[in-house]
């Protein structure tokens, strides 16, 4: 009944990790797999451009722009990500900057504050997320 279209499998390992405690004050370019407990104040991407996989964990902070293929965040982003494959917004995810994804999935208690726009090849849309019961009056 519905056609789901398949992604490209996320990379399954870790090749580097950025631990509890460690502040890198930089870009940070990988390949393969990374995952961040630290903090972040810096771009992160994938070498090349090629595919790899972010892992923000819930003690994580990045304070940049992300631009990799498949992005799991469950920590704080403060800057924009750019997801050319798959998007995971676990449920301490904060983040804070537009977002542009091909695949999404976002969990019950993830909070972005910014636009999030589809990017499949060829279309284009956005979708605006607008406060559940703030201010109604006029």
């Amino acid at each position: 009944m519905f056609d789901k279209k398949k992604h490209a499998p996320p990379q399954k390992r870790i090749d580097c990790l950025i631990g509890t405690g460690t502040t890198v004050d930089g870009n940070v370019s990988f390949s393969g797999g990374l995952r961040i407990d630290g903090v972040v104040r810096g771009n992160v991407t994938t070498a090349n451009g090629e595919a790899g996989t972010l892992v923000v964990s819930e003690q994580a902070r990045v304070d940049g722009e992300i631009a990799v293929s498949h992005v799991v965040v469950n920590g704080t982003v403060n800057g924009p990500i750019t997801a050319n494959d798959f998007l995971e917004l676990q449920a301490k995810a904060r983040v804070v900057g537009d977002i542009e994804y091909r695949s999404l999935e976002m969990h019950l208690g993830a909070v972005v504050q910014g636009r999030l726009q589809h990017a499949e090849p060829g279309t284009a849309s956005v979708v605006e997320l607008k406060r559940a019961g703030g201010d109604t009056k006029s």
